[in-house]
């Protein structure tokens, strides 16, 4: 007789245990954290990218680049690359930047030194994760058009080349 007691005190624990258990607030899961990503930036349309001052390569920026959003007033993240004629890193700078900054990408020539310097931007967070080491890499690219004046429509073209088509025949 004595086992039943124990038995339904052991029940009773169980129980108990269950109902204090979903009374704990639970885990965020990779899915909570992906919901709730955008709406935790410092300030609206906030984004981050890599940030080093002359790193000796990618890898070493990469590595230790502090994880903050970029300040007020920057939009682009924009990466210089300075690399020894055999592609050799020498030098790479990496940070946030306004538009301004982003005006002149490529890749340059410093022939008494022998060094060729590419400069790239981009939009979006962490998006300068390569590096460019030439010209097809060195550009700025964006999420959204720079000019703010409205393309031609579709319909507008569509009605253009009928006009020309018409005019040649």
């Amino acid at each position: 007789m004595a086992s039943q007691p124990r038995l339904a005190h052991v029940l009773l624990l169980g129980l108990v245990a269950g109902w204090l258990r979903a009374a704990q607030p639970r885990d965020f899961t990779v899915k909570d954290i992906v919901y709730l990503h955008p709406s935790t930036t410092p300030f609206p349309h906030g984004f981050k990218c890599f940030t080093c001052e002359r790193a000796a390569d990618n890898y070493e920026c990469n590595r230790w680049a502090p994880d903050v959003y970029c300040p007020r007033g920057t939009r682009y993240c924009f990466s210089q690359h300075m690399m020894r004629v055999t592609g050799e890193s020498v030098s790479v700078t990496k940070r946030c930047v306004p538009l301004e900054d982003c005006l002149s990408t490529g890749c340059t020539y410093v022939k008494h030194e022998e060094y060729k310097i590419c400069t790239s931007c981009c939009e979006g967070t962490i998006c300068n994760l390569p590096l460019p080491r030439n010209a097809s890499d060195a550009v700025f690219t964006t999420l959204s058009p720079l000019s703010s004046t409205p393309g031609l429509s579709g319909r507008a073209v569509l009605t253009a080349v009928c006009l020309l088509l018409g005019l040649m025949a």
